[in-house]
């Protein structure tokens, strides 16, 4: 069960970093979140929306497991306020059934933050971060996309008991599809994620999660098989 309480309040520090320039100094006209609107209707709406019936996988236990692994890759961040408020908003619309998920979660990303005061610059690599969930595909000096995407591929490297919750959810979630059609389709999500050269590209990633994730993506193809 996600602590709301310990949510709100992870998502109240992350907002009120990302609203401080990165080079304002400390106690100047600029660097604090006063003038700002409150954090706590922002953290209402998200943790509404994370808690959507439609919802199996990509619940607030997803979130949750995205802002610990981010925590675990913080030094690989360029700015991981960022990276955060970029995990909140990567799934914040979630309809299994469409294909414009991220890009509409993006766009929720550039209206809110917008208000609730982050910097336009901040604002946009937020909603860059967001739209790169569709292909997590970090370039290699996109520090902050690989922390991203390497969170939220985390639970691959899950342990075996974790790793087929995940994947009942997953099917949960796309009950409406026919078996053999959900079979062939999740095979061949599986295949091109073992095509990968790597799966996870920050270091603390490949060093710690590449050979669980891909022994766990190889079993379960092979269950997957008729």
């Amino acid at each position: 069960m996600a602590d709301l309480d310990a949510l709100r309040a992870r998502w109240t520090r992350a907002l009120e970093g990302a609203r401080t320039p990165a080079h304002a100094p400390d106690g100047g006209p600029d660097s604090g979140p006063d003038a700002c609107p409150d954090p706590s209707p922002y953290a209402e709406n998200l943790l509404a929306r994370w808690q959507e019936p439609q919802r199996h996988y990509h619940t607030l236990t997803h979130l949750t497991s995205v802002l610990d692994h981010i925590d675990v890759l913080e030094k690989h961040a360029a700015d991981p306020d960022v990276v955060r408020l970029a995990a909140w908003f990567h799934d914040a619309v979630y309809l299994p059934d469409r294909s414009e998920n991220e890009e509409r979660s993006a766009r929720l990303a550039e209206r809110a933050l917008a208000e609730a005061g982050v910097p336009e610059d901040r604002v946009v690599e937020v909603a860059r971060l967001v739209r790169l969930t569709v292909t997590h595909d970090p370039a290699d000096d996109d520090r902050d996309g690989q922390v991203l995407c390497d969170a939220d591929l985390a639970i691959l490297a899950a342990p075996p008991s974790a790793y087929a919750a995940y994947t009942a959810a997953v099917r949960e979630e796309y009950h409406f599809v026919p078996n053999d059609a959900f079979r062939d389709g999740r095979s061949a999500i599986l295949r091109q994620l073992l095509a990968l050269p790597r799966l996870f590209r920050t270091p603390y990633g490949a060093a710690e999660w590449e050979a669980t994730a891909r022994y766990n993506l190889a079993a379960e193809l092979e269950l997957l098989a008729p």
